[in-house]
């Protein structure tokens, strides 16, 4: 990034300081492009995971035989901003659960979408409060077999798991950089070689292969690609080392009488634990581990200034009184094992204080 913000030159110019400039777009093009197995002439990058979205949130999508989606089917536990639907009509869109576990209901799906108009679908790969991986390729069956198109949320999974857009099975994904430990404000669309139908959201010059006008983000797109390359260099050991450090946490807050870790049976990404106990109150909890120089988030750190209870949870079938207190606890590249240990201790702090009998006075003493 560094080395991108000395350059001036637009990477759109025929100039040697253009040249340069486009030069690190398209090489960071190739690093996001060769993390998910698709080519680099099908990633689009954007300003971020929230227009990554919006952008391939689209009426009109089809694959080469096919007709263009009509309406917008989504999973309860997407991200705001495929809940906000992206160009398509709020009547157009509906929902589809899952368990209790987190993992979305696959019956559910199929019931949806047979014998009705072409849907986009959209499933995230992982959830970005529980964790949980959902059932991308089982899913893809069903959307395909009935004439629809899926897209896949991959932000909170890319970096965390191996995938490939393949073997997703997926129409198109999409990807933010800061996820990865790249830089804030920048994102991606990845597409299949099959897609059609995709437009721009913003519309304008030609960058982008007319697909996003705007004179690109060079550094921030430089930081992505080189964030890509480093992330899926570090797998799969990262995920095998902070699996083990999240099993050993969870077991600590285990310790705790009516410790609930949800969707602490479904297959997860190995660094996300989302926990409560009754009586907890989650903005309580993250002021007091904040207190101890632990910093943890009330849900996704998107939604976690909002006062009202996660709709993730109450896709799961949580009542508001247990979703409130939901804390989540998430591992990266550096924690160490020395780090599960002062998190733990901070909890059988904050716990013996906030829950002997819910006075948040307490907390003083903390």
């Amino acid at each position: 990034m560094a080395a991108a913000l000395d350059l001036s030159g637009n990477p759109s110019s025929v100039h040697a300081e253009g040249r340069e400039a486009r030069r690190l777009v398209e090489e960071a093009r190739a690093s996001v492009a060769h993390a998910v197995g698709a080519l680099p002439r099908n990633v689009v990058f954007t300003s971020g995971g929230t227009e990554a979205n919006a952008l391939a949130l689209k009426p009109g999508l089809r694959r080469s035989t096919g007709h263009g989606t009509e309406r917008l089917v989504v999973s309860a536990i997407e991200h705001a901003s495929v809940l906000a639907g992206g160009r398509f009509s709020p009547d157009v869109i509906s929902a589809v659960g899952v368990n209790g576990s987190g993992v979305l209901d696959l019956d559910q799906l199929r019931r949806a979408l047979e014998g009705k108009p072409p849907a986009l679908v959209s499933i995230m790969l992982a959830n970005n409060e529980t964790g949980a991986v959902q059932p991308v390729p089982e899913a893809a069956e069903i959307v395909h077999v009935a004439g629809g198109i899926l897209h896949v949320d991959a932000i909170q999974a890319f970096g965390k798991i191996a995938f490939d857009i393949k073997a997703l099975k997926a129409d198109l994904l999409t990807l933010s950089a800061h996820k990865i430990g790249g830089p804030k404000g920048v994102g991606a669309v990845v597409l299949s070689e099959e897609l059609q139908g995709f437009e721009p959201l913003l519309r304008g010059g030609g960058q982008e292969l007319g697909r996003r006008a705007g004179t690109e983000n060079v550094a921030g797109i430089a930081g992505f690609g080189a964030a890509a390359k480093a992330a899926m260099g570090a797998l799969p050991d990262d995920a095998r080392r902070l699996e083990g450090l999240r099993k050993r946490l969870e077991q600590g807050l285990r310790q705790t009488s009516g410790m609930v870790i949800f969707s602490g049976d479904a297959e997860r990404l190995p660094n996300t634990t989302l926990f409560t106990v009754p009586r907890l109150k989650a903005e309580t909890a993250v002021i007091g581990f904040d207190l101890a120089g632990i910093a943890v988030s009330s849900g996704s750190a998107c939604s976690s200034g909002k006062v009202q209870p996660s709709h993730v949870l109450e896709a799961m079938g949580f009542d508001p009184e247990i979703a409130q207190g939901a804390v989540r606890l998430s591992l990266g590249w550096s924690t160490s094992s020395a780090d599960i240990d002062r998190c733990l201790e901070a909890w059988r702090r904050l716990s013996s204080s906030l829950l002997k009998d819910g006075d948040e006075t307490r907390l003083e003493r903390f």
